[in-house]
């Protein structure tokens, strides 16, 4: 989920733009500093939107730089447990798939993705079921549920989220589109 949210975090100001402590500044630095980064509390740092106050600058011994304390607001992003989110296929590997949600990738193991059973074609980087032909490749747009989320503050690339899309209305669009118009065409039909 993403949130904008008001934050305080402190900012180094290198001697070379002492003479400009301006938001905009400020701003930059703290982007430099924030933006990637995982937090437990709030989730991971999407973009430094505005500042709003800058405090006085400190010095400290042996330190080039003049440090500020700032209150900005910032848009995270905050995977929630349960949470249904759509995402974008960015690798396909023997085991399953990672799915692109936000800043981060979630992986949609083989045995969460269809009842059916789904082979691993390393030739065209694809799951491919033997039963009803669906394929799903890097590139196709899925929605998931997360099921479970083990964040890492230190390295967020090393976070692990987990999705499943084994429920109904989860699973590739196409897949989910296709079934839609069959339901319309039973209904139509009155089968």
């Amino acid at each position: 989920m993403y949130k904008r949210v008001r934050l305080r975090d402190t900012v180094e100001v290198p001697p070379e733009h002492l003479a400009d402590v301006t938001p905009g500044r400020i701003k930059r630095l703290l982007q430099d500093k924030l933006e990637g980064r995982m937090d437990e509390d709030v989730g991971s740092v999407v973009s430094v939107v505005e500042v709003h106050d800058i405090g006085e600058g400190a010095v400290l011994p042996n330190e080039p730089g003049v440090y500020y304390e700032a209150e900005f607001d910032a848009l995270t992003f905050d995977p929630q447990m349960q949470e249904v989110v759509d995402g974008e296929i960015v690798e396909v590997v023997n085991f399953g798939a990672f799915v692109g949600i936000g800043p981060v990738d979630g992986l949609l193991h083989v045995s969460q993705i269809s009842d059916e059973y789904l082979a691993y074609d390393e030739d065209n980087q694809q799951l491919a079921s033997r039963d009803s032909n669906d394929t799903l490749t890097v590139g196709d747009a899925v929605r998931a549920r997360i099921v479970t989320k083990s964040i890492d503050e230190r390295n967020p690339r090393d976070s692990k989220i987990g999705l499943t899309a084994k429920q109904v209305g989860l699973g590739k669009h196409g897949w989910l589109e296709a079934k839609r118009q069959e339901r319309k065409s039973e209904a139509t039909t009155g089968e």
